[in-house]
């Protein structure tokens, strides 16, 4: 037998000798026992021999007898012979399976040796490997001490980051106003006028000079801020290409490809994921909405019909309970990244509503707002505490977030799917916690004198309401700034709409555009006068959007 129970060749070589003698033996005492039959045989024959004297008969039945003995022993003496051969044959069978068995031994011996070589070897590289492994998981133990200690030093250097970047903007103001000057155009030359003197941005700035003011508001956006970026000025100031950057008569698609003409919207939305791409994978959840305010109403330009087409579908604005602005039913599309974004955007750019003027071959005739929400969880309510509060005179530092994004309720999961509603807070949970922040971004139609504009019927109708909405807005951030104790947000469709962001809990940036031409000084005073207004407006400090209070889920 083997030592691990198998049965060896050897052993089975000499089972098999074994039973090749026994038979051996069998076939030897059966030889014996012909050749005992056959004396008998031949004593029988004496006998009958002695006898022949006797009838003829009784010798003719001995002479039958004899025949067949002799049959008999023929038959015999042939078996016999065959069984020798058989026996020579075993015999050499045997010599060969002898020889085999030892072969076989010889060869099990070397390859336990050779095995027993391997195990040996294997176990010092083991123990080898071992004590290697003990170097290396100290050496992971300090490195692991040390990236912890880096870690939390990160973290305190990135909440101080915070709170000098946001007293940073609360120093700047919260709410600013930028004024850029268009540059000539064609026309404006071929009328001979000269140009203002004035300047803030030059007619040479270029887009990206521009958005290196507002950037650093969409830091603060992810810091748990709201953000209105509007763009205010007469038709043909250049608040389209300010927000959106160029467009043609016949195709109004933004394209990520010029990315030295792209308007604040494209960039800020870029730079909003460029953000998110730093924090915790699927920490944010971005959901865009386009609507438009035309002739005082308000229509989703993503809404879609029973085809999937979209198609502008009026929209109402409500108070909440709150005192929030809401707009009941409208759409919102989740979007992943910027070029995702661009062509929602480019869906409800194609439904704006556009008109020629003498002013502007393609102006504007509603005011475009575009919404970004974006949705955060927190692992605690303290994540999400204002940097400053009411009580505390001094910055504290509040505690890191770590986010993960669901897709709707169920088994206490949440799950947000895509959907056609207004944002609300979502319910939380004793370990879910929630904070929405928005950035808006509106271009605003352009303010129009009707006789220099030169429109007629539906154009006339569209400016009157362009002209009313605007003077609303001038209105109601007058009311603001005298602090008066009504507010005339719901005037105008488009003071309710951006109720939030005039009034609320918002960092505000109004960006002027004014035309470079002398002709329209009026114009141009008149938008700056606007600025002035907004400038005047005077704000408590903007505070972080607070998490809902946690409670357990029904």
């Amino acid at each position: 037998m083997r030592p691990d129970g198998g049965i060896s060749p050897s052993f089975v070589a000499q089972q098999r000798i074994r039973q090749l003698e026994q038979k051996l033996r069998a076939k030897e005492e059966r030889i014996v026992v012909l050749e005992t039959e056959n004396a008998l045989l031949h004593l029988k024959l004496a006998e009958c021999r002695g006898l022949i004297g006797r009838d003829t008969n009784e010798v003719a039945q001995l002479n039958f007898v004899h025949d067949k003995q002799q049959n008999l022993c023929r038959s015999t003496s042939s078996v016999i012979i065959q069984v020798y051969g058989a026996i020579q044959r075993l015999k050499r069978d045997l010599k060969n399976l002898h020889s085999f068995a030892l072969e076989l031994s010889r060869d099990f011996q070397h390859q336990c040796k050779n095995s027993l070589y391997q195990v040996l070897t294997a176990v010092q590289r083991i123990q080898l490997q071992n004590e290697a492994m003990q170097t290396f998981q100290t050496k992971a133990f300090d490195l692991e001490q040390s990236l912890q200690e880096v870690n939390e030093r990160y973290q305190q250097e990135k909440q101080k980051r915070k709170i000098l970047h946001n007293s940073l903007v609360e120093l700047r103001g919260n709410i600013r106003v930028h004024c850029r000057i268009r540059p000539l155009l064609p026309f404006d030359t071929a009328s001979g006028h000269s140009v203002s003197q004035d300047r803030v941005y030059s007619a040479a700035e270029s887009q990206d000079t521009v958005f290196a003011d507002v950037a650093p508001l969409l830091t603060s956006l992810l810091d748990g801020y709201n953000v209105c970026i509007m763009a205010y000025g007469q038709t043909g100031s250049g608040k389209t290409y300010t927000m959106l950057g160029p467009q043609s008569e016949d195709d109004v698609t933004l394209s990520i490809e010029d990315e030295l003409e792209l308007g604040i919207i494209p960039r800020a939305t870029e730079e909003v994921f460029r953000l998110i791409s730093e924090k915790p994978s699927g920490s944010h959840w971005v959901e865009v909405s386009v609507v438009e305010v035309y002739n005082n109403e308000i229509f989703d330009l993503l809404a879609k019909d029973s085809c999937g087409r979209v198609f502008g579908v009026k929209r109402d604005v409500v108070t909440t309970k709150e005192g929030k602005s809401d707009v009941p039913l409208l759409t919102y599309e989740t979007v992943e990244n910027a070029v995702e974004f661009l062509q929602l955007v480019d869906k409800g750019l194609q439904l704006r509503v556009k008109h020629p003027t003498l002013v502007h071959a393609h102006s504007s005739r509603s005011h475009l707002v575009v919404t970004l929400t974006i949705t955060m969880k927190a692992v605690s309510a303290d994540s999400f505490a204002p940097l400053w509060t009411d009580e505390e005179s001094s910055p504290r530092l509040s505690k890191e977030l770590f986010c993960t994004f669901p897709q709707q309720v169920k088994d206490d999961k949440l799950i947000f799917p895509s959907r056609a509603s207004s944002p609300a807070q979502f319910e939380s949970t004793e370990k879910l916690k929630h904070i929405k922040t928005k950035l808006q971004l509106v271009d605003l139609a352009g303010s129009e004198c009707v006789g220099m504009s030169g429109v007629t019927g539906v154009a006339l109708r569209e400016t009157s309401f362009i002209n009313r909405s605007l003077s609303a807005l001038s209105d109601v951030l007058g009311a603001i700034a005298e602090q008066r104790s009504h507010i005339p947000y719901r005037n105008s469709k488009l003071t309710h709409l951006l109720q939030d962001s005039i009034g609320g809990n918002a960092k505000l940036l109004v960006m002027l555009c004014v035309s470079p031409c002398q002709k329209y000084v009026a114009e141009s005073l008149q938008s700056l006068g606007f600025g002035t207004r907004a400038r005047q407006v005077q704000r408590g400090q903007v505070k972080k959007r607070n998490l809902p209070v946690s409670s357990k889920s029904k």
